[in-house]
């Protein structure tokens, strides 16, 4: 235990990390550089908000002093934390909360795939939409007072943009697949969806990283659109409910997930031409309510 290894057994891998770190006195960056890793994503390890491998945490925990069973006694704990679906509710800890911890996940990957077949993923989305559909969920979450405000409204707003920093990283792979429905009109304003899709191609012609596919209507249907997801790596996959999101870093669920979205992208094709149509639509729609 002079390492800082700790005696409860469920305590966060990361943070068992962080606690060994501090008991040498060294500092983040140092670690950083002892094992080949950036000073950020060992901030993330230690704070749980990225990916980690079986491998970090070996070279992490070797390069702090620990012995082979210490280091076992580390990978045991994250397969059993890995092996747990967990739910991740926005009432719990705050809708901006999710969006900057979504933020960091994105910010430390590699590639990130997102499949989405209602709503344009959170990465993609303007202000105005954004702003639409956390105005819809703060309806139907049981959300405490302070988060039903105008004010934690915005803060979500905020957040959400700002997770689009990480598509102008050309280091990171971002794909996303969205169902034709993502497309389609709602009870959003048509303004709303015309600048939606002037952003969608603002994000294609200037992010050559991201690649966006959708899925059409009528499209052969190997495995069903259920719902959304976004895996990170090889190392978490986070599933969409209404009134939750659940998070596993399971090997079994990542795989499982990544499947998923292959054989969706084997269906799915270029998104430009469904652009173009539902733009025209659009278009046509607005010209005729305005004409009334």
């Amino acid at each position: 235990m002079a390492l800082g290894l700790p005696g409860e057994r469920d305590e966060p891998v990361g943070k068992t990390l962080a606690r060994m770190r501090q008991a040498r006195r060294m500092s983040g960056a140092r670690l950083a550089a002892a094992v080949g890793l950036s000073q950020p994503k060992i901030s993330r390890i230690e704070r749980g908000k990225g990916p980690l491998t079986a491998e970090d945490i070996e070279a992490i925990a070797r390069a702090l002093g620990a012995g082979d069973a210490e280091v076992q006694a580390l990978l045991e704990r994250a397969e059993r934390t890995r092996d747990q679906m967990t739910d991740w509710r926005p009432a719990s800890s705050g809708l901006a909360v999710q969006q900057k911890t979504l933020a960091d996940w994105e910010a430390g990957a590699e590639c990130v795939r997102v499949f989405e077949p209602a709503l344009v993923p959170g990465p993609l989305q303007t202000s105005g939409y954004a702003k639409l559909v956390f105005r819809s969920f703060q309806r139907v979450l049981l959300l405490p007072e302070e988060g039903q405000t105008e004010a934690a409204l915005l803060s979500a707003v905020s957040a959400r943009v700002r997770r689009q920093e990480a598509l102008a990283n050309p280091a990171i792979s971002f794909r996303f697949i969205l169902a034709e429905a993502v497309l389609k009109r709602r009870s959003y304003p048509l303004a709303e969806l015309l600048a939606e899709i002037s952003h969608l191609r603002e994000i294609i012609a200037h992010h050559p990283n991201v690649t966006i596919r959708i899925l059409p209507d009528g499209a052969p249907a190997e495995i069903p659109p259920l719902h959304g997801f976004v895996v990170v790596d090889d190392g978490l996959v986070v599933v969409d409910l209404y009134n939750t999101g659940l998070t596993s870093r399971s090997d079994r669920d990542v795989q499982s997930y990544r499947q998923v979205f292959e054989l969706l992208d084997e269906h799915a094709t270029d998104i430009g031409p469904f652009l173009d149509s539902y733009e025209s639509l659009y278009i046509d729609m607005l010209k005729a309510t305005s004409g009334r």
